[in-house]
């Protein structure tokens, strides 16, 4: 007999958290199953390890920096000693999430869960029926369908390297590929990354990028764009990297190669069919409440239902709409407007709103500022040269439309411009702020 539910989630990440102790916090039973151990992808093999060891990268990065104002000695990443510090974080977190899951009694099943119903999942060899079911699974690499593809290194297996190999070769040419090249390179490794398109990091401005690319050049870091990875093959201790490019075919050797073009969700081990849940192109059909077209039932959240960018904050606001859907009745729909986007390159680039070619394309009248100033404070104050912004204002309204930096503490200034993009702040309501200064959100007032 199956055990019954108000609501199973599948998944224990960020969204699926979110969702599971909202409702559960309302009375109901609930229920969370996972094949991985509990965290999810972001707590323990995303955004949060990395971070950790991005701050080992810069914290040398600075220090090199410094070498000729003031700050003497060699200073070099450990990677062991490094890792060990990223493990001082996640390794806690499994036990710490299943356990908080039980406090608030909420049941755990570990196993992969697969629709036997509309509302029926079996998992570990047990049946559970389900009031509400939340598909929050997250996303897997995507599928390349290159020869020797079985040789690639996904990002979770490059956060868990006790050695880092010296030949590295980054297949794509996105966050992953631009993060972990900075940090390898710090630690000593020769890296290369295989772009198939015409530039890395396709979702930031192009200017900013091509000035972000000078700190790639400075590192030693080979980036091939227009190169596409026809296969990789195993030889001696390393591999062979097959590659054509410019109408050329090339070969590289390799100690290690790392998957790094992209995600997407995979629902096969799911099957979703016998849910009655209609997708298509592996995305799920949804509506605006973030519920299943063709099964009522089902609802999705974050990177599962990809309605919004693919961004852990973006998984948090699918939670606190799908628990309210849940729990009140469809009401409440999704809002993506002002999502920030960062990669944590050194120094790190960003962006909320529109692209300046974006804004071009939909006919908006506007106003732009954009420079790169190495000479201002900010920079000089952190001996980094690569400093730069460029920011849209509608000249109907005064409101922001986009804003896209890189250099030194742009990762938490750009919270500020989509602040203002989200809540209807205008251009003249950010330079009459007074900000503390001198820091990064004081500069502000002459990017506008």
């Amino acid at each position: 007999m199956a055990k019954h539910y108000d609501l199973v989630v599948i998944g224990a990440g960020t969204a699926a958290m979110g969702v599971a102790m909202r409702v559960r916090a309302a009375g109901k039973q609930v229920a969370v199953i996972d094949y991985r151990p509990f965290g999810g992808t972001c707590a323990l093999r995303g955004c949060d390890p990395k971070k950790m060891l991005v701050s080992g990268a810069a914290s040398v990065d600075y220090a090199r920096r410094m070498a000729t104002h003031g700050v003497a000695g060699d200073v070099h990443l450990d990677w062991p000693t490094l890792m060990a510090f990223k493990r001082s974080f996640t390794d806690p977190v499994p036990e710490k999430v299943e356990q908080r899951y039980k406090d608030k009694g909420i049941d755990t099943y570990h196993g992969k869960a697969r629709f036997t119903g509309t509302n029926v999942l079996y998992v570990a060899g047990e049946s559970l029926q389900a009031t509400h079911i939340l598909i929050a699974s997250g996303a897997e690499p995507v599928k390349l369908g290159i020869p020797g593809e079985q040789h690639l290194m996904d990002s979770e297996g490059f956060l868990a390297l006790e050695t880092l190999p010296g030949r590295i070769v980054l297949v794509g040419g996105g966050y992953i590929a631009a993060e972990f090249s900075h940090i390898a390179a710090r630690a000593g490794a020769k890296v290369t990354i295989l772009q198939q398109g015409e530039r890395i990091l396709k979702g930031f401005d192009a200017d900013l990028v091509g000035w972000l690319m000078d700190s790639f050049v400075a590192l030693g870091i080979d980036v091939r764009t227009k190169a596409t990875v026809e296969g990789v093959e195993k030889s001696g201790h390393g591999y062979q990297v097959s590659f054509s490019a410019n109408g050329n075919s090339e070969t590289m050797e390799a100690d290690l190669v790392v998957h790094a073009a992209g995600r997407a969700t995979d629902f096969e081990s799911l099957n979703i069919v016998a849910g009655g849940i209609d997708e298509e192109k592996g995305r799920l059909k949804l509506n605006e409440f973030l519920q299943s077209t063709s099964n009522p039932v089902v609802y999705a959240a974050g990177d599962a239902a990809r309605m919004g960018p693919p961004l852990t904050p973006v998984s948090s606001h699918d939670a606190k709409v799908v628990a309210a859907n849940i729990l009140n009745g469809n009401q409440k729909t999704t809002n993506y407007q002002g999502v920030p986007s960062v990669a944590f390159t050194i120094p790190p680039i960003a962006s909320v709103g529109l692209t300046e070619a974006k804004a071009r394309e939909k006919g908006i009248k506007f106003r732009m500022q954009g420079q790169r100033t190495p000479t201002w404070f900010t920079a000089r104050q952190q001996a980094e040269p690569i400093y730069g912004f460029k920011v849209l204002v509608d000249e109907a309204t005064d409101l922001i439309l986009g804003a896209h930096l890189v250099g030194p503490h742009v990762d938490d200034v750009i919270n500020i411009f989509a602040l203002a993009i989200r809540h209807g702040l205008t251009a003249e309501d950010l330079k009459t702020t007074m900000f503390a200064y001198p820091t990064g959100a004081s500069d502000i007032g002459y990017m506008l």
